[in-house]
């Protein structure tokens, strides 16, 4: 007779173990994918898990991308209020407005240095993507996880800047988010068309280039549309 072989207990569905597994596991494939492209049976082979864990968790693909952006953003945003705090406090202590280059660091640097960590550098390169996506669903979670901040970033650039229309400035701002959300994506396609290799992976470079990028572009002088509509 042979003998029966010994069955391995069922791996457990619930646990925080499994839950970040399945959160690291969704969070590298819709970076590399997209949300669309990345798929329930790709995500739950990554995680080494079963379809049912991932229900347990979250319920649905639409569930699981809000708590990616959840778990990172809310971090995230509480220092970038911290900082935006900070400054004016400081500068109502020196009787001066903040500066807007000031303003500007404050809202970028802390998504920037997640670059420094692994897990880091993978979120930033699924919400490189995501920004840029065109799904409803997705254009919802950022607003919903980053308008109040951004609104309360725009709104202090509107008074350390009370003479460049609003317009102006909220393109501009539009203009750096783009900015960051290409560079963060990735140098690849770049270096393609280039045919040459840059050091995109090295984050303090890629920090200290895309801040002063940035600031040269807050600082940049305004359109003359006067002159373009009189030469056109």
């Amino acid at each position: 007779m042979s003998e029966k072989k010994e069955r391995k207990p069922p791996r457990p569905v619930c646990g925080a173990e499994t839950r970040e597994k399945i959160l690291d596991a969704a969070e590298a494939l819709f970076a590399e994918h997209g949300f669309e492209g990345a798929s329930m049976r790709m995500i739950t082979a990554r995680a080494g898990v079963n379809l049912a864990a991932v229900n347990y968790h979250f319920g649905s693909k639409e569930n699981l991308l809000r708590e990616i952006f959840r778990r990172r953003l809310a971090e995230i945003t509480e220092e970038r209020r911290r900082r935006l705090a900070q400054l004016q406090r400081d500068a109502e202590a020196l009787g001066k407005a903040v500066r807007p280059s000031r303003i500007v660091e404050a809202f970028f640097a802390p998504l920037l240095e997640l670059a420094r960590t692994e897990g880091g550098r993978r979120f930033l390169q699924l919400l490189g993507r995501t920004m840029t996506d065109p799904s409803a669903f997705v254009r919802h979670v950022l607003a919903k996880e980053y308008g109040d901040v951004t609104d309360e970033y725009l709104e202090a650039l509107y008074r350390s800047l009370p003479g460049v229309p609003h317009a102006e400035i909220f393109w501009r701002f539009h203009f750096m988010l783009g900015a960051v959300s290409y560079a963060i994506a990735g140098a690849g396609g770049l270096q393609q068309l280039a045919g040459e290799s840059f050091d995109d992976h090295d984050p303090a470079k890629l920090e200290a280039r895309l801040m002063s990028f940035l600031l040269g572009g807050l600082r940049a002088p305004l359109p003359d549309f006067a002159a373009q509509a009189h030469a056109g």
